[in-house]
Formats: structure tokens, sequence, C-alpha cells
């Protein structure tokens, strides 16, 4: 594992234990006086009118989301310079499956079809998270000396996408698939140890 990758690694097992620190409050209603800056305003106007327990509900799975939106994060710009690095700047074309690449093409039409700002500039940023375990299985090789098993980054991916869905579509996470979630990401970096 390289500098950039242990420090990524300390980074998000910060994020976790941020994350756990953040429940530990929620739950129990207490501040331990982490957060120094002031919180973001919400919009007066409407946040109001939503009921007392999805409030609650989405300040909880906030948690959740930021954690996850690091680690995907994190796992997209990881396999776009592990690629870049074993194949040069022409992995997008020459390694990716077509099946993929005519999904990312679609997926950008949409958004400029759509006419909003496009979420960004590199195609990886356009592939499902399954996809984007797809990409790293296909180009194992890129992949071998920083991953210590394959037979567990594909059991962890496939959890991770599993999690992923009730954090991407708005709906709560059970208690034992929030401890799951903590898990998961422990074991994504554990992986990679």
């Amino acid at each position: 594992m390289n500098d950039l990758e242990k420090i990524q690694l300390f980074q998000m097992k910060n994020m976790l234990l941020e994350s756990s620190l953040d429940e530990i409050e929620s739950a129990h209603s207490y501040d331990l006086g982490r957060n120094t800056q002031k919180p973001l305003e919400k919009d007066q106007s409407y946040y109001p009118q939503f009921d007392q327990d999805l409030r609650v509900e989405a300040k909880i799975m906030s948690s959740h989301y930021e954690a996850f939106y690091c680690l995907e994060r994190s796992i997209r710009r990881l396999v776009t310079e592990k690629m870049i690095d074993f194949y040069g700047a022409n992995w997008w074309s020459d390694q990716v499956k077509e099946e993929i690449q005519k999904n990312v093409e679609a997926n950008i039409k949409r958004e400029i079809d759509a006419g909003i700002t496009q979420r960004s500039e590199n195609q990886i940023d356009y592939t499902t998270f399954g996809e984007l375990g797809d990409i790293v299985r296909k180009n194992w090789e890129a992949f071998d000396d920083l991953f210590n098993s394959q037979k567990a980054f594909n059991r962890i991916m496939t959890n991770l996408n599993i999690l992923r869905g009730p954090i991407a579509h708005s709906c709560p996470l059970h208690r034992s698939e929030a401890l799951r979630l903590g898990l998961s990401i422990e074991d994504w970096f554990r992986l990679m140890e």
C-alpha cells in the first residue's frame, strides 16, 4: 500500500469513527461538543413542514450517507488511478466492457438532454456501483497488488452494493444494517492491508 492509499485508509477510518459518534449523540440526544462549526441552515420555509419523525430519520441517515459517499468517491478515485497506472490514459476505451461504456454514454446523454449541469467530466462517475466492481473484476491484474483476495473483494462489493440501496433511495437503515455498513467499510479497508 502506497502513502496515498494509507492516507485514504486513515481518512476513511476516521470518517467511520465520526459516523459512529454521530449515531451515539443522536441516539442519546447528547452533544459531545465535537462540532465547532455552525451547522448549515435548513430552509426554514419548507423544512419545518416535514413531519418530525422524518426529520429525525434524516438526521440519523445523514451519517450513513456521508460515510458511503466518501467510500464510493474514494473507490472511484482509486479505480481510476490504478487503471491509469496499469493501462495508461486510454484505459476507459481499451479496458472497459462495451456494455458499460454504452450505459455511461446513455447516462451522460440523459443529463445533457435534461439541460442540467453534468455531474462530472469523468466517465467512471456515470457507472453504477455494480459496474464499478465489474471494471475491477475484468481488470484484476491491475488490482491484485492492492487487494489481498479477489473472493473477498467480490463479497465486500456485493455487501456494499446491497447496503447502498436504502441509503441511495432514502429509506431508513435498520440498526443491524447500520452496524453491517460499518463492518463492511472496515472489511473494505482490511482488504487493502
